[in-house]
């Protein structure tokens, strides 16, 4: 089994204007290249419910009934990735959307559309993938290539 550190695992979710924009593809491929594993992956419609669990911190913000409206407006894809400090490396690699390099400084067109989310702690991770996946969705397998990735 692999070491617990590189079992960690976060929830990426491709919102509706990246599933609509075709990002998908790069979006995946910059998580592959950075060496993180795929273990959940599904393409759904958010419902309202979905919605407010997810963003339940935000509820009382005033730009919320607009992310409701924005996160159901069309299908989503969520997905688990895991590996050495993926929560972390995940929110850099996502960035803001003026941090060139990054998925939404490279592929946001403005702060509202901001393409994908990334957990925020580990915490909210595990949570987070609680709210989108059952349990039995994530796939252990062995990549094969982690003593290439991490030298172990």
């Amino acid at each position: 089994a692999a070491p617990a550190a590189l079992q960690e695992k976060t929830l990426v979710v491709a919102k509706p204007d990246a599933v609509r924009r075709r990002l998908l593809g790069d979006i995946i491929q910059r998580f592959e290249r950075r060496g993180f594993k795929l273990v959940a992956m599904k393409l759904l419609q958010a419902d309202q419910r979905l919605v407010d669990q997810h963003y339940e911190q935000l509820r009382l913000k005033p730009f919320y009934p607009s992310l409701v409206t924005y996160m159901t407006s069309g299908p989503v894809v969520a997905m688990v990735w895991e590996g050495y400090d993926v929560v972390r490396c995940s929110r850099a690699m996502v960035g803001d959307s003026s941090a060139v390099g990054t998925i939404r400084g490279d592929l946001s067109v403005h702060i509202t559309r901001n393409v994908v989310h990334a957990s925020d702690s580990v915490e909210t991770a595990q949570r987070e993938i609680g709210f989108w996946f059952q349990r039995d969705e994530l796939v252990a397998w062995d990549s094969r290539d982690r003593d290439n990735i991490y030298g172990l």
